[in-house]
């Protein structure tokens, strides 16, 4: 029975590390991925974003964003799009993903909750322009 819970949590947890990935991405939207220019497309399986991508190009290559921003400067509204992971007061990755975004409601895992110092640390932000196209691309240059 055990062995029978060890590896239905292995499984588990490789299909969430799946689902993190460009690939598991394009492979549950295609038809998002075929309207992309060949180097969009090269881009994306690197997981990578380029200037003139769509939300839903962004979306296939790193994923939805934990945190969505407006901002407004002389040249209008844009939106932007925020990308975070909590580490602990050392810089070590406790935890990123899709679940950490509903910390304020207690819905992560417990052994986080409780961890001293934690902290949460923004890697990734996507400028979109007024057109809905990437503008600005910002990450951290010291990971």
């Amino acid at each position: 029975m055990k062995s029978l819970s060890l590896l239905t949590l292995f499984i588990t947890l490789m299909w969430l590390a799946g689902c993190a990935s460009p690939e598991a991405r394009i492979n549950r939207a295609p038809e998002s991925f075929a309207r992309l220019s060949p180097e969009q497309q090269a881009l994306v399986k690197q997981g990578r974003v380029g200037i003139g991508f769509d939300g839903d190009a962004v979306q296939l290559a790193v994923g939805k964003p934990d945190r969505i921003w407006s901002r407004t400067d002389a040249s209008g509204t844009s939106e932007v799009w925020s990308y975070t992971r909590w580490e602990s007061d050392l810089g070590q990755p406790l935890y990123t993903g899709w679940y950490h975004r509903y910390s304020g409601a207690g819905v992560y895992p417990l052994y986080y909750t409780a961890y001293p110092g934690r902290r949460e640390y923004e890697y990734f932000r996507v400028v979109f322009g007024p057109d809905r196209k990437v503008t600005v691309v910002e990450q951290d240059a010291r990971r």
